[in-house]
């Protein structure tokens, strides 16, 4: 969602912002603005709709200079993307500046209250009336010959809103302050030498301090050249631990490559190592996962699994259904975070909840943990953020290790999902005691020739993607197939493709097909189908059959399939038109292999179409609220 970076301290502080913001552009925005102060001129502003070089052209037009300010990217939720909706906003006095990601559910009926008391707006957004509250909260105290701090009346504003926010204030009458305060949407505060940061996300922040606290609902932090104080909304102070970023600041650049998604795609045998790194012995056969309170009795206790995920992570955590229930022999039940808490789940405290999230902070999985604890359950995150609220909140943590992933369309992350699912199913397996060391092995053994295997498809598959890129490109739809634990594959490769392509795509069950999509089949509809096999796994031969007849269904209809297939599979090139070859691996880590290939189709056709691959039109990376 929107970006914020702040910065107080003795540097000029317009550079640190936009340079913050540019860190930040993977969120996704459609305007940008600048606030600082420092100078005796109290607070200037600059904003512009667009993307942030618009800003960068006004500034170059009207400079601004100080040694502290916030920026922002704004993504539209209430008000059109203009430069008045651009944050930051003012208040009436025009001494007091807000930034704001997040939604006010009740600004509606505080906008009404306010301007009954004679404030004036000038917005369409939300956010606005934050800073009229705090307004209104410093004059009532200045009515009463009282002096309020800046924190002060933050506290009791936020105290009025419902929703979820993350708001940063700066008042020109407090130089060298500014004031923090999270409810659901993330904001990290970096701490450095004689200056300070904050970020709604830690790319913003990472070139200069990788020292962090991170936020947690109910934090408010006042930041000063002197140093960070931290309360909650009551004005008690807390503590939290500083985390050490072990990623490094080049990992968030493009390194070379044409785009950051292209980038993280042949980052994934690296993020997959990282991910296995220190939790596998391949002497005894054991999987360790060390950041878990949760004990292999419960373990062994538990009557089901259910998982919740957004997007993608549903995806992965769809896979890992398949994994979970084939090795450790317990149900699993998948949901869509954003439904999970509105079907009034049964409660069952001997159930385990597994939330899967690359942000750590997605707003409708961070709901979904909540319920499940509120039930009774104890609760699991895989997450890739270190300190992540999801992480801090869970019995348990998972983290895939797969660093900073930028671009919006997720591919390293996923990816790394689905190896730290694997390992959690193998855990959870042998702590059930329902697969033998030797199997436990072998298991292990292949996952640890995965990366190697990921980059052998990427030497081989990307030329041929790019080619197949210059016949597809400019079709019109497009149809995945697959069975079994191919199946959640056949849907994340659908979402790749019409994330960044635009070009509308649908994932399948490919033993579906007489029930509806044969309709539409024509020799103008590509369709992907997933036709690897595990030729030492009978089940996976079985499916690989089935997906054979699926075929001859599409080409007796004249359409056209890209397949992908294992290497030495002769027989499949004499039924398609094109087939993308991965190495053999064991049947549940070809869910790895399989979306290789289909990261890479969706790339080359969004490139030729000449599509944003990274900032996809009306898409953010982190979505912090509902």
């Amino acid at each position: 969602m929107c970006g914020i970076v702040g910065y107080v301290g003795k540097k000029e502080v317009v550079p640190v912002i936009i340079e913050g913001l540019r860190r930040l552009e993977y969120r996704g925005y459609d305007s940008a603005g600048i606030a600082v102060g420092g100078t005796g001129n109290g607070l200037e502003l600059r904003r512009a709709p667009g993307k942030l070089r618009k800003l960068e052209e006004v500034l170059s037009d009207r400079p601004i200079h100080g040694t502290y300010g916030i920026g922002h990217t704004r993504w539209a939720t209430h008000g059109r993307p203009t430069e008045e909706n651009a944050h930051p906003h003012r208040d009436c006095t025009g001494r007091i500046v807000v930034v704001h990601n997040g939604i006010v559910e009740n600004y509606l009926a505080l906008k009404h209250e306010l301007a009954a008391e004679g404030h004036k707006f000038v917005t369409e957004t939300d956010t606005e009336i934050i800073a009229h509250l705090i307004e209104q909260e410093m004059a009532s105290a200045a009515t009463s010959g009282k002096t309020m701090p800046l924190e002060e009346a933050v506290r009791r504003s936020v105290a009025r809103l419902t929703g979820a926010f993350a708001i940063v204030v700066i008042s020109a009458d407090e130089p060298d302050k500014i004031v923090a305060a999270r409810f659901g949407p993330p904001a990290v505060i970096g701490l450095g030498e004689g200056e300070y940061f904050v970020a709604s996300d830690v790319p913003g922040i990472l070139h200069h301090t990788r020292n962090l606290y991170f936020l947690a609902d109910g934090d408010m932090a006042v930041i000063t050249p002197s140093g960070v104080q931290l309360t909650d909304f009551h004005g008690n102070p807390i503590e939290r631990q500083v985390q050490r970023i072990q990623w490094d600041p080049i990992q968030a650049e493009k390194g070379g490559y044409k785009h950051f998604m292209l980038k993280e795609i042949f980052e994934q045998p690296r993020a997959i190592r990282d991910t296995t790194l220190g939790r596998i012995s391949l002497d005894t056969g054991k999987v360790f996962l060390s950041e878990m309170k949760i004990s292999d009795e419960d373990f062994r206790r538990a009557t089901k699994i259910n998982i919740a995920a957004c997007g993608t992570s549903w995806h992965a955590a769809t896979a890992g259904k398949f994994m979970i229930e084939r090795l450790a022999r317990v149900p699993v039940e998948v949901d869509y975070a954003s439904e999970y808490r509105y079907r009034d789940p049964i409660p069952d405290p001997t159930a385990l909840g597994l939330l899967i999230t690359q942000s750590g902070e997605t707003a409708d999985t961070l709901a979904a943990q909540r319920e499940m604890i509120s039930k009774g359950s104890k609760t699991i995150a895989i997450c890739n953020v270190v300190g992540a609220m999801i992480a801090r909140e869970a019995h348990g943590t998972i983290y895939t290790h797969a660093g900073p992933e930028i671009g919006v369309a997720s591919t390293k992350a996923f990816t790394a999902q689905l190896v730290a699912l694997f390992l959690f199913a193998v855990h959870l397996a042998q702590a059930r005691q329902t697969i033998s060391e030797d199997e436990g092995r072998a298991l292990l053994e292949e996952l640890t020739m995965l990366p190697g295997k990921v980059e052998e498809i990427l030497k081989t598959v990307d030329g041929e993607c790019e080619k197949l890129a210059r016949i597809y490109s400019n079709v019109s739809d497009f149809l995945f197939l697959g069975r079994g634990i191919h199946y959640p594959i056949a849907l994340e490769g659908a979402l790749k493709l019409k994330e960044i392509s635009y070009i509308h795509a649908e994932g399948y069950p490919a033993g579906e097909m007489k029930h509806g999509p044969n309709a539409l089949i024509d020799e103008t509809l590509p369709v992907v189908v997933l036709a690897t096999q595990d030729k030492s796994n009978r089940d996976s031969k079985l499916r690989y059959e089935k997906t054979l007849s699926n075929i001859q269904e599409v080409t007796a209809r004249s359409g056209k399939v890209i397949a992908v297939a294992v290497e030495g599979d002769t027989d499949i090139g004499h039924l398609v038109e094109h087939v993308l070859h991965v190495p053999h691996t064991s049947e549940l880590l070809l869910s790895v292999l399989d979306v290789i290939p289909l990261q890479l189709l969706a790339y080359h056709i969004a490139v030729r179409r000449g599509c944003d691959v990274d900032q996809p039109r009306n898409l953010a990376k982190s979505v912090t609220v509902e």
